[in-house]
């Protein structure tokens, strides 16, 4: 086996500040960047132990109890006090978790009323739109079915006329102002 090579000892250096720590051990990890590093899991919560399903040492209340009862009692008690304080706390908590998710429940239908209601408002704007257009369509028609004799000199104005009509709908709104003139 061969024999390992002898790493040089590094220098105690005593960090004098947070910065100065916090980069010390960036250092050293980044000496090796092939080796992993541990992260840490997440420390589960403390719980208290639960209570015991048979209790042996069973406190009478009988005269004579010894002077070292009265500790067994108190950390008994301060035990159990422990346990329900814990409950209450899991429990508080429970409910404010289920209160939060209400609400998140409420602002996302709030959120999709909302939508809902703007949508059909797009539509019915729409909708109107290409009743207008088929409204403007058909009055050409009709101004046209009199004069045949004009069909044919026209027809280049009514492709001009329905183009322009095209790019007004395109626009969302007309622009306040023009640039370049």
């Amino acid at each position: 086996r061969p024999p390992r090579p002898r790493k040089e000892p590094q220098p105690l250096v005593i960090p004098r500040s947070a910065a100065e720590e916090q980069r010390l051990r960036l250092e050293r990890l980044m000496r090796n960047p092939e080796k992993t590093v541990p992260i840490p899991e997440k420390l589960n919560e403390w719980a208290p132990r639960p209570p015991p399903e048979f209790v042996r040492d069973v406190m009478g209340s009988s005269a004579g109890a010894g002077s070292g009862e009265f500790h067994v009692y108190r950390h008994l008690r301060r035990r159990e006090y422990q346990r329900q304080d814990f409950m209450d706390a899991m429990a508080e908590k429970q409910r404010l978790d289920e209160e939060f998710q209400k609400k998140l429940e409420r602002n996302k239908m709030i959120a999709e009323e909302q939508t809902a209601k703007r949508r059909r408002k797009r539509q019915k704007l729409k909708e109107k739109k290409l009743q207008a257009k088929k409204n403007k369509l058909e009055q050409k028609k009709q101004e046209k079915e009199p004069g045949q004799s004009q069909e044919q000199g026209s027809s280049e104005d009514d492709e001009e006329d329905s183009k322009e009509e095209e790019e007004k709908e395109d626009d969302a709104e007309e622009p306040s102002f023009v640039m370049g003139r």
